[in-house]
């Protein structure tokens, strides 16, 4: 026993930052942004908090589902970083939508969507719950140095949630961890303890793009690999890629080093940019809700993060229609 999917939906932030507009901020322009990254516009948070954002994508993955708050047995939220310290986001998600069920947050960066999943499939076989949210959601708009055309211009905010029910449609997932806080890391900020000793430094994004694009690359196909060698598969067996999208580089030199055609990767990086978290499900609900994924199509999906991390996992679709 495992999991199946039964409903997706995502959140994003009304106001959308274009390349354009970002190029009166720092020294860029679209057509750099474009060709570097494949983002041309991003969801930037105005009126909208993470909180409000984690709450539509929760009701519109239920709705997607035909679950009612009531009957949820367990809440995940992954995010770098909830609307508060503590409570966490997933324990303010169970109280604005009405459930009563245990709630925590888990932190693994872009790869967050897949190790709660990981979390979510050990409660399944213990036979724990039903009924499983996951909301995965980044509002990383607060965290950028909006001085640096390095990193500003690859991130957005949203995230999406996924409602999980008994079944047997997991084939397969595997995590990995290589520590590391040099190359992708967003320290703590201000420190009120007076007898605090260190050196502070500014709550803002710090990555050394070439180290992570270079970890990214391999760390994407290996998994790929990984996870449908260990689900009993072929790569001519799988239907759907869903990859981080952080860059369309990054996930055109992966399908090159993967015997699966670039047609089958499903890419909206150029609306959303890098929403860490977030990434994967949206793009998995969007998958759904456009008709892309049929009943019975296997899927792969893939992520890496700041941690270093990666998850990836083989999972067979079973909503929709028939192929």
């Amino acid at each position: 026993m495992s999991f199946s999917i039964l409903g997706t939906g995502k959140a994003v932030p009304e106001y959308v930052l274009t390349n354009e507009e970002l190029s009166t901020m720092v020294e860029t322009n679209d057509e750099w942004i474009r060709t570097r990254t494949g983002i041309q516009e991003r969801h930037i948070c105005k009126s909208e908090t993470l909180t409000e954002l984690t709450v539509k994508a929760a009701n519109a993955a239920l709705e997607n589902a035909g679950v009612s708050p009531e009957q949820l047995d367990l809440i995940i939220c992954s995010t770098m970083r909830g609307e508060n310290i503590t409570p966490s986001q997933a324990c303010v998600i169970q109280k604005e939508i009405g459930a009563t069920c245990p709630a925590f947050d888990v932190n693994a960066a872009c790869s967050g969507f897949i190790y709660a999943l990981d979390i979510a499939d050990g409660y399944f076989v213990r036979k724990k719950v039903r009924y499983v949210l996951i909301v995965s959601m980044d509002n990383l708009s607060n965290i950028i140095d909006w001085k640096d055309r390095a990193t500003c211009v690859l991130f957005g905010d949203g995230g999406a949630a996924a409602v999980l029910g008994e079944g047997d449609d997991l084939l397969s997932i595997n995590l990995t961890a290589v520590g590391n806080d040099k190359v992708l890391r967003i320290p703590h900020g201000t420190n009120s303890s007076p007898f605090y000793e260190h050196d502070e430094e500014r709550a803002v994004l710090h990555m050394e793009g070439n180290e992570v694009y270079k970890f990214a690359v391999n760390a994407m196909a290996t998994g790929i690999k990984k996870s449908v060698a260990d689900a009993g598969l072929e790569m001519k067996e799988v239907d759907c890629v869903i990859p981080h999208q952080a860059n369309i580089r990054i996930i055109n030199a992966s399908a090159k080093n993967l015997d699966i055609p670039k047609e089958k990767f499903f890419c909206n990086v150029m609306h959303y940019g890098n929403t860490s978290s977030g990434s994967v499900p949206i793009a998995l609900d969007e998958a759904n809700r456009s008709g892309v994924l049929k009943k019975g199509d296997i899927i792969a999906m893939c992520a890496f993060g700041a941690g270093l991390t990666t998850g990836s996992c083989v999972i067979r679709w079973n909503k929709g229609e028939e192929k």
